[in-house]
């Protein structure tokens, strides 16, 4: 039996927290995990806080907290199996005790000493509570969700902006793990907590959203927001709102002469993007084409630089729409291009012709073997990347992608084929990461949010996107662009990209998944807890903390999907507390990435 407090003591320790129990002498306790007998009538879970005090000879004290990573119950006095149904029964003399594993986090002052067998233990209070945490040291933090015990969990934001770490890895289940709801929760919270202080306003977000149009609609307020999700949000001390400043982008519809976005749910607030054929040829994009991770053995990549010189330096703008014309080698006129098929067919009529084939292909060192390796595969890419690469439409100013228009940019794939997505994330960074550079300046900070970022860097192989994509995690710091990046397998991402990621979160993630080093972050009962995450809880790991927290964040304040926003646009959904409304998530599929 464990031995009850006496009213004195419980009296002494509730100023700090509840007593729950006391430190066991049958297992050892050592100055970075213990186990805590409960009080008979006491309940512990995972992830509470739990402190306790070690007494120095001298008078002063030393706190000990940590968090509950196990809980065990027993049969105290049974020695077979079958004795619980004698114990049951009343035949046998036993006791059930219960007792928790406490990972110790803080020690202070810093004097590493074991706390003694029979000390009181008890739930941190606030004080002890931030403490335990470390929230006390964080001069900058902003809410990422509720703990277990209903508290605020913090995020230290000089782990998150560059100060002294930066980006995100996001991991979880596809569908399972609300891997896209978290972080666009976090780009809220960054923006909306104060941690920036005035910078806050020119912070900016890029957002690739490749999930159907769910993401179009989060600058309206959500209807189904109930009174809980809004108590949850005053407690973090956010507003409960949609997002303020959004600009999305939608690739043109296909055939369409006037290059309206391909969009069905939203009709305002959506401009198309696309390149010009003479951006294509004098930006010598020509190399995202081939985004593919590829054997950087393969022969043909040395073709794609010659071709893509060649076309930056002969390509002219032969009218306002963006068509090019390719001058020939003896300097005449060449053939206007209008539409990217042109395009590709004059780089095989050239690379083909005896007559300028070494004009193209940089000599005769290049064989017919590699040319029709490169010629294939650039014949495969007419299909995906012809809506994005034009000649062919009217001028207009408004569609190169930029985020100097709105706080939040949103640049809408799901309509694209995914070698035409590749094209867009890697044009699209190199952009801003060259613009970055050009200003040499970290701020104002640009986080980036990319989802199946195993597919834009893996862990084998070359591409040009993850050569952008390592640069953004190894220099982006310095810089002051953050990589916010999703993936359902981290152990599928290049490992330098997830090496650089000071904050690591993991949702609900798949057993074999969970087993991977790439997770030994997180303990044995946290992974084994993620494997059976409900939705809308996450294990959030920071360099701070020596072990993650799992938090729960809010239901989305803003609209996720069409029926979720006001009433004009069609298919809304009645106004929270109106008939029907009452469940949050009532109509969503089971595919659907669902936040808690």
């Amino acid at each position: 039996m464990v031995a009850r407090t006496t009213d004195g003591e419980a009296a002494s320790k509730a100023v700090a927290g509840q007593a729950i129990g006391r430190v066991l002498g049958t297992q050892s306790a050592t100055p970075l995990s213990f186990w805590v007998g409960l009080e008979p009538g006491q309940v512990v879970q995972l992830d509470e806080v739990v402190a306790t005090r070690r007494e120095l000879p001298d008078g002063g004290s030393v706190l000990i907290a940590g968090v509950v990573t196990d809980i065990q119950a027993r049969h105290e006095g049974a020695a077979y199996d079958s004795d619980v149904f004698l114990i049951a029964d009343g035949v046998l003399p036993a006791a059930v005790v219960e007792a928790a594993e406490v990972t110790v986090t803080r020690v202070d002052p810093e004097m590493y000493v074991p706390p003694l067998p029979g000390t009181v233990a008890y739930r941190a209070g606030d004080e002890d509570r931030e403490l335990a945490l470390y929230f006390d040291v964080m001069q900058r933090r902003i809410p990422v969700g509720l703990g277990r015990d209903g508290e605020p969990i913090h995020l230290n934001l000089d782990f998150l902006d560059g100060t002294r770490g930066a980006h995100v890895s996001i991991s979880g289940v596809s569908g399972v793990a609300t891997k896209t709801s978290f972080a666009t929760f976090l780009l809220y919270s960054i923006f909306n907590s104060g941690a920036l202080g005035a910078e806050a306003a020119n912070t900016k977000a890029l957002i690739f959203s490749v999930k159907g149009e769910d993401l179009l609609f989060i600058d309206h307020a959500n209807n189904r927001l109930d009174e809980r999700a809004r108590a949850a949000y005053a407690k973090l001390g956010l507003p409960a709102g949609p997002f303020g400043s959004v600009h999305v982008f939608a690739p043109p519809r296909p055939g369409d002469p006037n290059g309206v976005p391909n969009v069905s749910s939203r009709t305002q607030g959506v401009g198309p993007f696309y390149w010009t054929l003479t951006e294509f040829c004098r930006e010598e994009l020509l190399r995202y084409v081939f985004a593919d991770t590829e054997d950087e053995r393969a022969q043909y990549t040395l073709l794609i630089g010659q071709v893509a010189a060649r076309l930056r330096r002969d390509a002219q703008e032969a009218e306002d729409g963006g068509a090019v014309r390719i001058r020939k080698p003896d300097g005449g006129l060449g053939t206007v291009c209008r539409t990217y098929k042109d395009l590709v067919d004059l780089i095989e009529t050239e690379l083909t012709d005896e007559d300028t084939r070494a004009e193209w292909a940089g000599g005769g060192l290049v064989g017919i073997g590699t040319i029709n390796a490169f010629l294939r595969r650039l014949r495969s890419s007419v299909r995906p990347l012809e809506t994005i690469v034009r000649g062919d439409l009217p001028p207009r100013k408004d569609r190169s992608i930029t985020t100097s228009d709105a706080q939040v940019t949103i640049v809408d794939l799901h309509n694209l084929p995914e070698r035409a997505q590749r094209f867009v994330v890697g044009v699209v960074l190199r952009g801003e990461f060259g613009r970055k550079e050009s200003t040499g300046s970290a701020r104002p900070l640009l986080f980036v949010v990319l989802d199946e970022l195993n597919k834009y860097a893996p862990r084998e192989g070359g591409s040009p996107i993850k050569e952008i994509l390592l640069d953004v995690a190894e220099r982006g710091r310095s810089l002051g662009v953050i990589l916010i990046g999703a993936q359902q397998t981290a152990s599928e991402v290049e490992r330098r990209i997830v090496a650089n990621c000071a904050v690591r979160v993991a949702g609900r993630l798949d057993a074999a998944e969970a087993s991977r080093a790439e997770y030994g972050w997180l303990p044995p009962a946290a992974r084994a807890r993620a494997t059976i995450a409900r939705p809308g809880t996450m294990f959030v790991g920071q360099p701070e903390i020596p072990v993650p927290l799992a938090v729960e964040f809010p239901f989305p304040a803003w609209a996720t999907r069409p029926a979720e926003s006001d009433s004009s646009f069609q298919g809304a959904a009645p106004a929270a507390g109106a008939e029907g409304a009452a469940d949050p998530f009532a109509g969503l599929d089971d595919d659907d990435e669902v936040p808690f």
